[in-house]
C-alpha cells in the first residue's frame, strides 16, 4: 500500500515536503489544502487537487495519509478532525501546544484505529548523529557534560512564529528538537530536572533565547542553548568524557576530538605566569601534550523517516518516532516554561 498524502498547509514546510517526501518509493501526493490565494495558485500550478477547506481535502477518498504544516495552534483541531475521517497523520513538530492537546489527538486516532507519528527530521542530523555515536561508543570515556547550542545573528523571527496566539517562539520552533536529540541520544536515563531560562531579545511577544539544563540519572549534565541574536556563534556540540573531548563547530560538522597525550599524575611545582596571573591548574599546556582526531564517520538520511512511515502502513516496522517519546518532549517543553516562571529547576519524574 502507498502513502498517498494530502499536505495540509503549504508554506514553507509544506513545499519542502512536496518537493522530498517522494524521494522515497511508495509516496505520492494527491492533494494540497491552503488557505492563501498565492499559495494555493502554486500548488495549482504543479498539477495538484487543491482545497481551501480542510473538510474537503478529508473527502477526498484517495488521499489515504495527511500531513500537517499549518501554525501550532491549528494541530490538534485538524488532526482530530483527520482521525475522524479514518487518515492517517503525520504532524510537524511541535506535535501540540501541550501534553493535554497531545493527549487528546492521540485518543483520537486510536479511537480510529489510524497511524499518528511526528515528523522529527533533526533526528537524522549528521552533527546529531556524529555527538550520538561518540556518546554511545564511549569515544572520549565517561561523559560528563553535553553542550548543544545553536546561535544566529537573523534576529527576528519569521511570519506566524512572531505570535504567541500561534503558538509562536523557538522553544516551539527548534527547542523541540534539541531536547528531542537529548532524549534520543541517553534512551533509558532518567531525566532527574530540568531547569529553564526563556528570554524575549528582540522580539516582544514570543521567546527568542533559551537556555534549558537537563541532569540525567547516568550522571551527565545536558546543556541546550539557542539564541536567534547570539553575534559570534559557539560550537554547536561541545562534549567532553574522561579520555577526550568532542567538539563540532557547525552544521557542516567541522570540528574535531581532543586528547591528551599524558595525563598529569601531578601539577609542576612551577607557577605559571599568565596574563591572568599566576596559576598552576590553568597554565598553558605544553607543546605536544594535546592532540586532534577526525570526527568518526556516520550514515544517515533523512528518507527514512518516510520509508519507515512507509514500511508502518504496511505492517512491516514500528514507529521510527514513537508517541511516548513526542509526549516526553512535551512534558519536559512544560518544565522548561515552569522552571523559566518560577526561576526554579522542576523535579522530573517522567
Amino acid at each position: 500500500m502507498n502513502v498517498k498524502l494530502g499536505i495540509i498547509g503549504f508554506g514553507g514546510m509544506g513545499k519542502w515536503h512536496e518537493q522530498n517526501a517522494t524521494r522515497v518509493e511508495g509516496v505520492e501526493i494527491c492533494a494540497v489544502c491552503e488557505i492563501d490565494d498565492t499559495k494555493r495558485k502554486e500548488a495549482e500550478d504543479l498539477g495538484y487537487p487543491v482545497y481551501k477547506n480542510v473538510d474537503d481535502l478529508l473527502a477526498n477518498e484517495e488521499v489515504n495519509t495527511v500531513l500537517l504544516t499549518v501554525p501550532n495552534h491549528l494541530h490538534k483541531e485538524i488532526a482530530i478532525k483527520a482521525a475522524n475521517a479514518g487518515k492517517h497523520i503525520i504532524d510537524e513538530k511541535p506535535a501540540a501546544l501541550n501534553t493535554k492537546e497531545f493527549d487528546e489527538m492521540v485518543a483520537a486516532a486510536k479511537a480510529n484505529d489510524v497511524i499518528m507519528t511526528v515528523h522529527q527530521n533533526r533526528r537524522w542530523d549528521r552533527d546529531f548523529r556524529i555527538a550520538k555515536k561518540v556518546y554511545e561508543e564511549h569515544m572520549i570515556g565517561d561523559i560528563f557534560t553535553i553542550e548543544s547550542k545553536l546561535h544566529t545573528a537573523n534576529g527576528r523571527i519569521h511570519e506566524w512564529h512572531l505570535y504567541k496566539k500561534y503558538g509562536g517562539g523557538m522553544l516551539y520552533d527548534w527547542g523541540v528538537h534539541l531536547i528531542d536529540q537529548a532524549l534520543q541520544m541517553m534512551k533509558g536515563a532518567k531525566v532527574l530536572s530540568v531547569f529553564g531560562d526563556l528570554k524575549s531579545i528582540i522580539n516582544d511577544e514570543v521567546d527568542d533565547y533559551f537556555k534549558i539544563l537537563l541532569k540525567f540519572d547516568n550522571g551527565i549534565t545536558y546543556h541546550i542553548e539557542l539564541g536567534t541574536y547570539v553575534l559570534n556563534y559557539q560550537p554547536r556540540w561541545l562534549v567532553a568524557g574522561n579520555r577526550g573531548t568532542l567538539k563540532i563547530n557547525t552544521f557542516a560538522c567541522d570540528g574535531e576530538i581532543w586528547r591528551t597525550s599524558e595525563l598529569l599524575d601531578k601539577l609542576p611545582a612551577q607557577i605559571a605566569e599568565t596574563v591572568a596571573g599566576p596559576t598552576r591548574q590553568f597554565a598553558p599546556q605544553p607543546a605536544g601534550a594535546l592532540y586532534s582526531e577526525e570526527l568518526p564517520e556516520v550514515e544517515t538520511d533523512w528518507t527514512d523517516f518516510y520509508q519507515n512511515f512507509v514500511n508502518v502502513l504496511n505492517g512491516k516496522e514500528e514507529q521510527i518516532v514513537k508517541l511516548d517519546e513526542v509526549r516526553r518532549v512535551l512534558s519536559i517543553m512544560e518544565a522548561v516554561w515552569k522552571s523559566s516562571d518560577t526561576n526554579e529547576a522542576i523535579l522530573f519524574e517522567k
